[in-house]
């Protein structure tokens, strides 16, 4: 029973996140235009991480993609590294 209030709880957390991510992109980055440095933007590659991972990997891997954007960073393409995506599968 704890076990599935904890996973519809990260289910939520994660969904929002989303969302807010979304609202950014659609709403309030077009406003601001594109000055991201890297290639998937750091608004994709936030939507994408925690789609992908556990809320904390996800904050994590956000976390160390904002330090890196900044004018000292050469930026360039940097994707986090799904494992599962590139898994070959025999079908």
């Amino acid at each position: 029973m704890f076990r599935k209030i904890i996973f519809a709880a990260h289910c939520a957390l994660r969904w929002i996140f989303i969302k807010l991510i979304r609202v950014y992109q659609i709403g309030i980055s077009p406003l601001l235009g594109n000055h991201c440095r890297f290639y998937p933007s750091c608004s994709e590659y936030a939507r994408e991480a925690f789609a992908s991972y556990s809320i904390f990997k996800a904050l994590y891997l956000i976390s160390w993609r904002l330090l890196r954007c900044n004018p000292f960073h050469r930026g360039g393409f940097d994707p986090h590294n799904n494992l599962d995506a590139h898994t070959p599968t025999l079908t």
